[in-house]
């Protein structure tokens, strides 16, 4: 697959300014509703209308695996990553209960797992190769692996505007990949290693101070700062996935939902190259993976959500969706001011 950088249109700021004057109207003292108006703002802005959509949402979870897991930097071997993958397929996992009771449809997309996957209806198989290189030691891929994982994520967003979604949440399963997003982090954030490092899935001190070991060297082994280049070295083909998927998306006028620290390290990636997507962006919440509000304040980005969690596969962006589309119905349904006037 080829990839590249797409033109990203405008925010309809018409459809903003009517919609602001719609929501300003309804039958509430104004701004009452905080922030759920200025995402009904931000929704037709994107969607360029002025009776904003957020019912059909598709959770976009991309897997692969991580060379930097030979050298420790996870307390999970790789091998639970397929294990999450087939979980998530059989529809057991955390993010498929959540996206149940939401209403939301799960999507895997097999972007570098380092195991065999069965076909299934829920599945996209782009596998671009069986996991990156270890990044302490080498590139952990090349320009056109990379190139191969950021047109996965773009198809993948062709195949849920095709089905008729209206939201996209990303999300991500691959095991090390908090070491990956914390060197991303470093980079462009940017900011000092120390400050992008986390326990990741469960660390105790000893596995804490290994996985800083490591990521120092990989530091010290490349120099780059150009957005490509700097997810080349660092990243994981899951990650570049979502940084594809947040550009089309973008590009689609589709709602960008982002889960937690790893899924918001892609859409670093993507804003550093196209800074414009961050407008199309919602942030569902804010993780206990201790970069994350450092990440989000780089972005300046306000997550909708702080409960916590730590676990990924969407979940944040999942839990995030129904106030989406609450900001929409509101919009639609409300009544106006006006209409109760004339009523008494």
């Amino acid at each position: 697959m080829t990839w590249s950088l797409p033109e990203l249109p405008p925010l309809d700021l018409d459809a903003a300014a009517e919609l602001r004057r719609i929501v300003d109207g309804k039958a509430k003292p104004l701004g009452a509703l905080g922030r759920l108006e200025d995402l009904a703002v931000q929704l037709g802005a994107i969607q360029g209308r002025i009776d904003p959509r957020a019912d059909r949402a598709v959770v976009l979870l991309f897997a692969g695996d991580h060379g930097l897991t030979e050298d420790g930097v996870s307390a999970y071997p790789r091998e639970v990553t397929g294990a999450m993958v087939r979980l998530i397929l059989e529809g057991r996992a955390s993010v498929n209960a959540l996206a149940r009771a939401v209403g939301a449809e799960v999507r895997a997309i097999d972007a570098g797992v380092a195991a065999s996957l069965p076909p299934h209806p829920m599945l996209q198989a782009c596998k671009v190769c069986e996991g990156t290189r270890n990044a302490a030691r080498e590139a952990a891929m090349t320009a056109e692996e990379c190139a191969g994982a950021l047109a996965c994520g773009a198809e993948a967003v062709r195949a849920a505007v095709a089905a008729g979604a209206e939201v996209v949440a990303l999300g991500e399963m691959g095991i090390g990949n908090t070491a990956s997003a914390s060197l991303l982090l470093h980079r462009l954030g940017p900011a000092p290693l120390a400050d992008c490092i986390g326990v990741g899935a469960g660390h105790d001190d000893a596995g804490l101070a290994r996985k800083q070991r490591v990521l120092a060297a990989a530091a010290e082994r490349c120099d780059a700062r150009e957005p490509l280049e700097v997810l080349r070295q660092f990243g994981g083909l899951e990650i570049a996935g979502m940084t594809g998927a947040a550009l089309a998306a973008a590009a689609a006028r589709l709602p960008v939902v982002v889960d937690g620290f790893i899924s918001t390290a892609a859409v670093l990636v993507a804003v550093r190259l196209q800074p414009q997507v961050l407008d199309f962006c919602m942030f569902g919440h804010s993780s206990a993976e201790r970069a994350h509000r450092l990440m989000l304040e780089r972005l300046g980005a306000r997550p909708l959500l702080d409960l916590g969690l730590r676990l990924g596969e969407g979940t944040g962006a999942v839990l995030a969706l129904p106030i989406l589309k609450s900001a929409a119905v509101m919009a639609r349904d409300v009544a106006s001011l006006a209409e109760v006037l004339g009523q008494a």
